[in-house]
């Protein structure tokens, strides 16, 4: 095509007539009627308008000489999305090279302002007062001129406005303070020639882009938390519940300064900006598109909660762009470690349309409220909540237009929220249930079984879990003293819970001295209010309301076995209390202490419990372990030298350790039933907390779990059973109900909250901080998903990020890239053969040539036939595909001939490569490091058998073929399985042991890179030095889902950043043992001597206080916050403690 006239002299004949092609070609590729994007050195392609104004415009001003490929308006390029037909181009190379670089100079930033403008072209002004004659609001219209308007004279690369937004996104990618960018503005004013347009400061740059930002409201609110001012009470000058002054200072000299400020962050307008992009609008659809409904669940829409909302709302369903919600809170201290008691509590929403690896990452998460400080809300969250549900309920109801840019049209947008996400304490604030006393649990509800002991209460009785013949069921003996005739506890619908509701007494919000504590009735169980979540019309018929956090359950269990397990002051639940408890039920009187005399009594060692030896070698093997990277932090740190003991863990650390390596670590100590039992408990947890779930194996595991919490009643005493302990029984009936535990779980809401605790800057209002960093960095997270040339956090390549090569030759295609020093090496003549030949035998392609040398060597009559086929094959190969390509150099394919033409003798040689988004090293490089990545498995033929070689790295070798072709191979050291194999591969349940002792097929030690699985070793304490135990790895950025249509990605296997570590999916099957269990007490340790005064003072088993009592007297919550690493401090007044692990 012929683009010459757009040089022409205005008004020429040639500059008429190409015009007139050009709109010619417009009409043909965009249709008659349709709107378009006006190229006119006015205009700048920002202006969306009908093709006569177009075409006058382009005859008046002349046409943008830089708009070289017309890709706005058919032409076909990279960048295209709108053209829907091929256009054939007759531009010579110098006319293409020059279009792309032109096209490289595109920097996304008029993309963006026409999708902004797109919605107002459609008449929708989304509240916007300030508009012009076209109805595009000023601040648009500003960054348009801005986008014509040149940084400096003779700035062609970039305008004013793209340079203001990629200033402001590398200020909140990086972190960098407001004063680091008035500095770099002012050397750049003082460096650019004159004449230039750069803002002055980072208060004006940031001026110029508030607008775009979506902002937030300020809403008063009582000092005591009984009400807002708001809406009707908006003028008001004290509270109209306890009538408090609404102003911590009113003297009337300055501005009145209220006692507390709700910060509420509309969703409306952040719902329909999900639209108002390309980028995001078709992956809201998702969900309907593309996912594939089958036996397993991978995302949110698979669960059942979803699909039963969708049946009790067929109207709402009909609309996939109709947004479900997930609404999650929880308490931080936004001043770290510091001894400030502070708690300030987010409200985030989560879209769980996007698909799974776009699902609650930080990016599309919204910030609804930032209520504050310094007291946490407790059960008056309500009174915070109102302006969100109020919104809420008018989403559902009544809907609010919406432009969506991917289909040009508006449509009518609801939204509804599917469950809620939370720690323990705070599911209590939002239900209204209170999660500890007699009924903490609120899933078994009124059907809690709770026993008081001495000190606090314990939650057993799950043999009602179990089938009504089971023999566990009439052994008291073994359990608590009696039989269980019990049903499980049957879950309760909506309407029951609204039945139970009904018997609250009003409640009188707030936290004034005036409202005094009432004491609840027995009929009122309990409940505390009627939640303002009760509201929202579908809220009462959801399945699913609110989930328990999987996460902070695994941290307390953990924390409490590994207590017991060391004996750790503190942190045990084998306390001499807990041996009374025994005494009062009259169970296990092997257990029960010995009285030495009136001062003293003799504690006898529990089979849960390590001697000091046991204690020293777990410590030591914790000190061993090494992780591959990205797979968990460094837990070596956690162990202290002084007391033998573990500390600082955090909540992966937990995770890790109890699914991991808590199984292995304990082989070599305690008794086999304890070992059993807690192996079974860390398979169970890795089974729940995978990301691919299989519906049939969850039924399954609500047997298991049921099992093993009755298996640990037989050996641990009552007070291990706190309430995070029972709720692991609900785990699989919240997983059917909700889908993969990775959307439901408080990882990704604790790692938003580490942002928002980042970003306060300024102590004194810490408030004000976080909410103007978080409508920065959302306003510039917009902008950035169309920025071109510059590193944004949709762009930005993975630590481990691999290279595709695409090649004819998959051999010649693997996803590898070296890392780390680079050596060269000389092979043998004999090594090069061998390598050859592997790449030969690895190759599909070859295999044909393979057969049809094997034939011709069989009609010569060969003698030895395969050592001739494999001495001969290479040159045979060579001379073939030669002859071939030098008749008819077409008809071979190019990778082939670069196969058979050989690799070079000289190789390069690596200490590291990632493939497939995996990192390996060489064992040379690992022994240096903290991290392990020379493990690998690989499945291959041992005579007839298939089995699994497992080895370790020894060398990474490219070899480099002519046309710059190269195969990675790595060089294994295979440990020895074949020679009395029992004795050198052990199987126990799913734990896999290896003698590493000997090496094996050393003359067939190679592999190509992507043939290889990433495992890592780890000491096993029960068989000895030269054992390892093998441990698989999944890696957290891989997520396994197919899909319907797939035109972004070309695999099933798509690769995203995550922080937690799961399995990708249920591999082998959880297999409960109940073998009976000899003895409880350990002979080869000595009684422990204890003070009798610490069992004094203390009611006896059965003396049941009043319900409120026990409510204060349950130390369920202080078990629940107990960490040895966290400086936070409690909050006063507040129903709980702020949540350790948010920092």
């Amino acid at each position: 095509m012929d683009k010459r006239w757009m040089q022409a002299r205005k008004f020429s004949e040639a500059y008429v007539d190409g015009v007139n092609r050009f709109m010619q070609f417009v009409e043909s590729c965009m249709g008659k009627e349709s709107h378009v994007r006006c190229p006119c050195t006015r205009c700048l392609n920002l202006i969306n308008t009908d093709q006569t104004t177009v075409k006058n415009h382009i005859k008046l001003n002349g046409i943008d000489p830089g708009y070289v490929t017309w890709f706005h308006h058919g032409e076909k390029s990279a960048n295209n999305r709108y053209c829907e037909q091929s256009v054939v181009d007759d531009e010579t190379d110098e006319e293409a090279s020059d279009e792309t670089e032109a096209e490289d100079e595109d920097d996304g930033v008029n993309d963006m302002l026409f999708d902004l403008q797109e919605q107002y072209n459609q008449g929708d002004t989304n509240g916007v007062d300030n508009t012009n004659d076209g109805g595009i609001p000023a601040y648009l219209e500003d960054l348009m001129n801005g986008a014509r308007t040149e940084l400096y004279p003779g700035c062609k690369k970039i305008s004013r406005t793209s340079f203001i937004i990629q200033l402001l996104h590398l200020k909140v990618y990086n972190k960098l303070s407001n004063k680091t960018v008035d500095m770099m503005l002012k050397l750049m004013k003082s460096s650019f020639p004159d004449g230039e347009t750069l803002p002055g400061t980072y208060y004006e740059a940031k001026k110029i882009l508030r607008d775009l930002g979506l902002g937030y409201e300020c809403i008063h609110a009582c000092k005591f938390d009984c009400a807002l001012f708001w809406k009707e009470t908006e003028k008001l000058e004290s509270c109209p519940v306890c009538q408090t002054s609404r102003w911590k200072v009113n003297d009337g000299v300055g501005k009145k300064i209220p006692h507390k400020i709700l910060r509420y962050f509309p969703l409306k307008p952040r719902l329909q900006r999900l639209f108002m992009s390309e980028k995001t609008s078709k992956k809201m659809v998702w969900h309907k598109e593309k996912r594939i409904d089958d036996d397993y669940m991978r995302h949110p829409a698979d669960s059942a909660a979803w699909k039963d909302f969708d049946r009790d709302y067929p109207q709402f369903a009909a609309e996939p762009r109709n947004v479900r919600l997930a609404l999650a809170t929880d308490g931080f201290n936004p001043f770290g470690d510091m001894s400030t008691s502070y708690s300030m509590w987010p409200v985030i929403l989560a879209p769980l349309n996007l698909p799974p690896w776009d699902c609650m990452k930080d990016p599309f998460l919204f910030l609804s409220l930032l209520i504050p400080g310094k007291n946490s809300p407790g059960k008056d969250i309500d009174v915070y909540l109102r302006p969100l549900v109020d919104e809420l309920k008018e989403l559902f109801i009544d809907g609010a237009d919406t432009y969506d840019v991917s289909v040009k049209k508006t449509f009518k947008l609801h939204a509804s929220i599917l469950w809620t996400i939370n720690d323990f304490p705070a599911y209590g604030d939002l239900s209204g249930w209170i999660t500890k006393g007699y009924l903490a649990c609120p899933s078994c509800n009124e059907r809690t079984y709770s026993v008081k002991l001495r000190n606090k209460i314990c939650y057993m009785g799950h043999r009602r879990s179990l089938p009504r013949d089971h023999p566990w069921r009439k052994d008291k003996k073994k359990f608590n003293g009696k039989k269980e005739d019990a049903e499980p506890p049957i879950s309760l619908t909506g309407d029951d819970i609204l039945l139970q509701l009904d018997r609250l007494q009003t409640r009188i919000p707030g936290k004034h001295v005036s409202n005094k504590k009432r004491k609840r009735g027995p009929e009122e169980l309990n409940w505390t209010k009627r939640s303002i979540l009760f509201e929202l019309p579908y809220w009462s018929k959801l399945k699913l309301r609110h989930n328990l956090d999987v996460m902070h359950i695994e941290k307390n269990i953990c924390e409490s076995i590994l207590g017991t397990l060391m004996n750790v002051d503190g942190k045990t639940k084998d306390t001499m209390k807990a041996r009374l408890d025994l005494e009062d039920m009259n169970i296990r009187k092997e257990l029960h202490l010995i009285k030495k005399g009136n001062e003293k009594y003799a504690m006898p060692a529990a089979s849960y419990v390590m001697t000091k030896k046991e204690r020293q070698e777990f410590c030591e093997f914790i000190r061993s372990v090494k992780f591959p990277d990205g797979y968990a932090s460094n837990i070596s740190r956690c162990v202290t030298s002084s007391d033998q003991k573990l500390s600082g863990m955090k909540s992966h650390d937990c995770h890790v350790i109890l699914q991991r390596i808590l199984p292995v670590g304990i082989r070599g100590s305690v008794t086999k039933e304890v070992r059993e039992v807690l192996t079974e408990l860390g398979h169970f947890f890795q089974h729940i907390c995978c990301k691919k779930l299989n519906k049939t194996e969850l039924e399954k595991m609500k047997g298991d779990i049921a099992l093993i919490l009755c298996k640990l009643e037989k050996i641990y005493p009552p007070a291990f059973f706190d309430v995070m302990v029972h709720l692991s029984i609900h785990l699989p009936d919240e997983a059917i109900l909700g889908g993969p535990i990775q959307f439901r779980w408080m990882y990704p809401i604790e790692r938003f909250l580490c942002g928002l605790k980042q970003s306060v800057r300024n102590k004194a209002r810490p408030e004000g901080s976080v909410a103007e960093a978080y409508i920065a960095k959302e306003c510039l997270t917009f902008c950035s998903m169309y920025l071109n040339g510059i590193e944004t956090r949709f762009n930005r390549d993975d630590r481990n990020n691999d290279i595709e090569l695409d090649d004819s030759l998959p051999i010649f295609s693997q996803k590898c890239r070296p890392v780390g020093s680079t050596t060269y090496m000389n092979l043998s003549v004999e090594e090069l053969k061998a390598l050859t030949w592997f790449v030969f035998q690895n190759c599909e392609e070859v295999k044909p040539f393979l057969e049809m040398h094997k034939e011709k060597l069989a009609v010569d009559g060969c003698m030895n036939l395969e050592r001739e086929h494999k001495e001969k094959f290479p040159e045979w190969f060579k001379k073939h595909i030669i002859g071939l390509h030098n008749n008819d150099p077409s008809g071979v394919n190019e990778s082939l001939y670069s196969l058979a033409c050989a690799p070079n003798r000289c190789v390069k040689k690596f200490s590291g490569c990632i493939v497939n988004g995996v990192r390996f090293l060489t064992t040379d490089r690992d022994s240096r490091r903290k991290t392990q990545n020379s493990g690998v498995v690989v499945d291959g033929n041992h005579g007839d058998d298939m089995i699994s070689f497992y080895g370790v790295i020894d060398e990474i070798i490219q070899l480099d073929y002519v046309r710059d072709r190269q195969v990675i191979l790595f060089k294994c050291d295979w440990f020895d399985l074949g020679r009395k194999k029992l004795t050198r591969i052990k199987k126990e349940g799913n734990i896999v042991s290896v003698r590493v002792d000997g090496k094996w097929y050393e003359e067939d030690s190679y592999i190509l890179a992507d043939q290889a699985r990433q495992v890592f070793y780890i000491n096993d304490p029960k068989l000895g030095r030269d054992w390892r135990v093998v441990i698989p790895v999944s890696h957290r950025h891989v997520y396994d889902v197919s899909e319907m249509i797939n035109e972004e990605v070309d695999d099933d296997v798509l690769f995203v950043e995550n922080g937690v570590y799961q399995e990708n999916d249920t591999n082998d099957a959880l297999e409960v043992n109940l073998d009976e269990i000899p003895s409880l007490r350990r002979n080869d340790l000595d009684p422990e001597d204890v003070d009798a005064s610490l069992g004094q003072g203390l009611s006896r088993m059965g003396d049941v206080a009043d319900i409120d009592d026990v409510d204060d007297l349950d130390d369920t919550m202080v078990d629940y916050y107990s960490s040895d690493d966290e400086g936070s401090q409690k909050s006063n007044n507040s129903d709980y403690d702020i949540d350790s692990d948010a920092s």
